[in-house]
């Protein structure tokens, strides 16, 4: 059975910093891409950043280029997300998810097989 846990959500300030976690268990395979997802209330669930296991590729949505940043410890199968400079735009429900490669379509969640149950990151101004 996939699991997949986040933490590290919270409240800050805009132009503040956060880093998410996402620990994945039980996956069938170590190569593997880990997505992160955020869904703002009203809004569609979109991709934020994924980064493929073998050899650390990683892929960022426009809002988020330059700002956050994904990494990973393998030895862990934990997934990271630093989130810089934040704003009040980047207010939303994240997710972590995986899926077999991060290509085509990063950013597709359909095309993720497990998900976590969600952290709360809240920007305030």
């Amino acid at each position: 059975q996939v699991q997949l846990v986040e933490s590290g959500g919270g409240a800050v300030q805009a132009g503040g910093s956060l880093t998410l976690s996402c620990t994945v268990s039980g996956y069938p395979d170590n190569s593997n891409c880990k997505g992160w997802f955020r869904q703002a209330p009203g809004k569609e669930r979109e991709g934020v950043a994924a980064i493929y296991t073998a050899g650390g590729s990683t892929y960022y949505a426009a809002p988020v280029k330059g700002r956050f940043t994904i990494s990973q410890d393998n030895a862990k199968n934990t997934m990271y997300l630093r989130m810089n400079s934040l704003k009040t735009e980047d207010t939303a429900m994240y997710y972590c998810a995986v899926r077999k490669y991060c290509m085509p379509s990063w950013a597709s969640a359909s095309q993720y097989n497990a998900w976590g149950q969600g952290t709360q990151v809240t920007v305030s101004s």
